[in-house]
Order: C-alpha cells, then structure tokens, then sequence
C-alpha cells in the first residue's frame, strides 16, 4: 500500500461540474437529444497522460502505455489536476493532495473542491498551490476551475465564468464544463477540446473532428466520457475507465 497519501495547449483540460445526475444536452447542430457523462465524472489531461475520477476513485494512464493506475486513497476523490509532471487529487474529507503514482506526496490543502493546473479550490474560495502556499483565490466555492491557454485560471462561480486574477466575468450564465482556448477559457455542454488540428467532441455516442467553422470533417462511434490531448494523441476516458486513443483524423492507435 502506498504510504500516507501522499500540444495543442500547454496547460492542463480539465472539464469539471458538480451535479451528481447525468446530463442531458441538445448535441448543436441537429434536433436530437445526446446523453454526456455523469457530471461526477472529471478529467484533466497533459503531456504526461490523462487523469480522473468517477464515484470518489482517482485514476491516472500514463503515455504511451496508458494503462490505469488507480491506487486506494485515504478519503473520496473530487477533483485531479496534473503540476509538475504528477497527477494529483482533491480529498477534501481529510483535507489532502495527493499524488496518484510515482513518488508519493501528500499536501494539506483543507476541503478542496476543484483544482487548476496551478493551485487549489477550496469551498470558500481561498486557494493554495500544489506546494501549499497560499495563493490568490476567488469570493466563494467554484463548482469548476481550468488554466486557460493563456496561462490564467478561469472558474465557475456564482453564475458566471470568471477570470480568477482580476474578476472578470468572461461568460454569463455558462454551461458546467469547462474547456481551454489559446487565448483562455470558455464554457461548453459538451466535452471538447480545441487544437491545431480541429476541435474534438464528444457527442454521447461519436467522437467528432470539427472545422474552425463548426464543420463535422470526421466522426467515430464514441459513447459518453471527456476528451482531450496527449502530445500528439487524441485521447478519450470513459466513466468505466477505458481509455482510447485516436490520431488527428481519428484513427485509432493501438498502445
């Protein structure tokens, strides 16, 4: 048992919202009606691999091999985010970060509730980094929290998408995920993630390659999960913890 626990966009995805139901969402485009993930389930992706959690359980699948490394944990999971090469998680019940493999590290952070690529939420707002320094926070819980392509950390909160470093609200009335842009963050009803390459989404029950334009230029049979980029890879996780990888044109890539 471990010990006491513990290219597209350089900064972590990560697509968080708080609702434990599973969502139901128009898919844009057509009339019919697609089921995405349970909104318990989160991941963040990175260089080094994806990570998630589901139902409390953090998991971590390392590039190239991915396979899942889901090591037991001194309290339920909320929350993972990838700094400095580790996949970390949230457990707010003991007040913890923790690393999920490789050297293990715990950090006292008290109760978390969704972490960035740079620090940590706590339910009151107050934030620290994955070294627990203090960091600067936000006035009240975020349900979701993101590094953006520009380098800031965007969050939901209290009805809006705001940018953490001076308040400023970027959306109103935002969707419950979250996802990267080059130039920061935005709000989406479905898992997606933009690249040089396209944008890649997640309807429910295809994986779909978009055009700047909102084009479908390719599209693969894909049940519901989050999404996002490995390096090179197109990479998906599902809620049961498959993991697929995908080239640019969404051809499968065997590890």
């Amino acid at each position: 048992m471990r010990r006491s626990l513990l290219p597209a966009l350089g900064p972590l995805l990560l697509l968080a919202a708080c609702a434990p139901a599973t969502s139901r969402t128009l898919n844009p485009g057509t009339a019919s009606e697609t089921v995405t993930a349970p909104l318990t389930f989160r991941a963040a992706f990175a260089q080094e691999g994806v990570t998630w959690v589901n139902a409390g359980q953090a998991c971590v699948a390392r590039a190239p091999s991915y396979r899942a490394v889901c090591p037991r944990l001194p309290g339920e999971a909320v929350a993972v985010a990838w700094n400095g090469g580790d996949a970390w998680a949230a457990l707010p019940g003991v007040g913890l970060l923790v690393t999920l493999d490789r050297a293990a590290r715990s950090v006292p952070a008290g109760r978390v509730v969704a972490l960035s690529a740079t620090r940590a939420y706590r339910e009151d707002g107050s934030a620290v980094t994955f070294d627990g320094q203090p960091a600067p926070g936000v006035p009240g819980a975020p349900s979701a929290a993101i590094t953006g392509g520009d380098g800031e950390d965007y969050v939901l909160l209290a009805g809006s998408l705001q940018r953490v470093s001076d308040g400023l609200v970027v959306e109103t009335a935002p969707a419950a995920l979250l996802e990267a842009t080059p130039t920061g963050a935005r709000s989406v009803n479905l898992p997606s993630v933009v690249t040089s390459s396209g944008t890649y989404r997640l309807t429910g029950t295809a994986l779909q390659r978009l055009d700047l334009g909102g084009r479908v230029l390719a599209s693969v049979p894909h049940g519901p999960g989050q999404v996002g980029v490995v390096g090179t890879d197109v990479v998906t996780v599902s809620p049961d913890g498959t993991v697929r990888v995908f080239g640019a044109d969404l051809q499968p890539i065997s590890r």
